[in-house]
């Protein structure tokens, strides 16, 4: 569903969602009277029942997004806390948006409708920034309100039942961590079928927009769209490599599904392409980012638990090794993977030196979700800062994406013919 915006952007979470035909019929669409957050949490006052709502954590920047459905955006918003500042867009034909931009780490961790659907509460829990990546690539959460007095919930709901008018309170029904999509179909790869493959991720898509720059209204979506398609085509002229693009058009993936794209075509690079942005207008150049120590191993701990462990890892199957013997072995091979993905972001910057603005400490390393492949070297590239003015017109020209693109072909051609003259 597309999301028309007002004064924000938004970047990347829990979510919400919520849906009863119980409630007030849509044919009137009201509005928000007032998002207020505390320390300890955030409340949305409506002027009629809310029919829908989602929220979901977003990393990259951090936020807190929260979808109504049947409401429209306007009143007043005051942040306070975590919050820095709060936003307020128009989502679809009925709906909107709220974007909570985080100051530090915070989750939602429960809520509650009340006033007969008119206010919703979300309890909000300061977290370290290992707890929020991990809050980013969750799932989503459910808050029933109270139905009108007498009505009965879809048979489609977990149990159908008569609602008597005392019952006031709220359920929270939990929901199975997002995953990759099961028969997903795999995007066309180009180029000679011996050379090796690099994945090219253009960041965000479909419902999520990305940042949006206060300069002519840019949307991170369509700005990783074109600079991926400007990397793609750039590597095929080079004929070094092959590659494929996660996605060609304006969809939407979950985190997950990116980065297993990427190892089911057995990918020997993956290249996540984004743009950042800050309050301060004035921040602007290139950064990548690889995965942190800290990330590994949860990540490494998250795997070796699966149910299924049917994984080929470095052409050994987890699944004939015991949980022990399977935890180190992807350790090992992660600890490797996050050395080539260092190694490959020092050589883009010093390809990139000079060629586009880069800032001077280009290389940092954090818990992003789209880089926790443990057996295949990936990168985050920030390409500039929507919130700056002169980087925005770069990355919407065709000028800058060539610029950045040229860093990247160069920079994986003497990557791969490093490795080659290793064997």
């Amino acid at each position: 569903m597309a999301v028309r915006w007002t004064s924000f952007g938004i970047g990347q979470a829990v979510a919400l969602t919520l849906s009863c035909s119980a409630f007030a019929s849509p044919a009137a669409a009201q509005r928000i009277d007032a998002v207020e957050v505390a320390d300890d949490r955030i409340v949305i006052r409506l002027d009629s029942p809310a029919r829908a709502a989602s929220s979901f954590a977003m990393a990259g920047p951090d936020r807190i997004v929260v979808d109504l459905e049947g409401i429209r955006p306007g009143g007043r918003s005051a942040a306070g806390g975590a919050v820095r500042t709060v936003r307020q867009g128009v989502r679809g034909e009925n709906g909107s948006r709220i974007v909570l931009d985080l100051s530090e780490g915070a989750m939602v961790t429960g809520g509650s409708f009340a006033d007969g659907g008119r206010r919703l509460t979300l309890d909000l829990r300061p977290v370290d920034a290992r707890r929020f990546a991990r809050a980013a690539g969750a799932g989503r959460m459910r808050f029933q309100p109270q139905p009108v007095v007498g009505a009965i919930v879809p048979a489609s709901s977990s149990a159908a039942m008569v609602v008597d008018r005392r019952q006031r309170a709220t359920a929270t029904v939990p929901v199975p961590v997002a995953r990759a999509r099961r028969g997903l179909p795999l995007p066309k790869v180009a180029g000679d079928a011996d050379r090796p493959l690099v994945v090219i991720d253009a960041g965000h898509g479909g419902h999520d927009p990305g940042a949006i720059s206060p300069h002519g209204g840019l949307r991170e979506k369509d700005l990783t769209l074109k600079t991926a398609r400007a990397i793609r085509d750039a590597l095929l002229a080079g004929g070094r490599v092959r590659v494929a693009m996660t996605r060609d058009r304006d969809q939407f993936l979950v985190l997950q599904e990116r980065y297993a794209i990427a190892r089911r075509l057995g990918a020997s690079l993956f290249i996540s392409v984004h743009c950042d942005s800050a309050d301060n207008p004035d921040a602007s150049g290139a950064s990548i980012y690889t995965l942190s120590e800290v990330a590994s191993d949860r990540e490494a701990a998250r795997l070796a638990a699966r149910e299924n462990k049917a994984d080929i890892l470095a052409g050994v199957d987890l699944g004939r090794q015991s949980a022990d013997i399977s935890s180190i072995l992807i350790d090992l091979t992660q600890r490797e993977t996050m050395n080539e993905s260092a190694g490959f972001a020092r050589l883009l910057g010093r390809e990139a030196k000079g060629v586009i603005p880069l800032k001077s400490n280009y290389h940092r390393m954090a818990s992003l979700m789209v880089l926790k492949a443990p057996d295949l070297p990936s990168i985050l590239f920030e390409t500039g800062y929507l919130s700056n003015e002169g980087d925005a017109k770069r990355l919407d020209s065709v000028e800058g994406r060539k610029a950045i693109a040229k860093s990247v072909s160069q920079a994986v051609e003497i990557h791969f013919a490093r490795r080659m003259a290793a064997r």
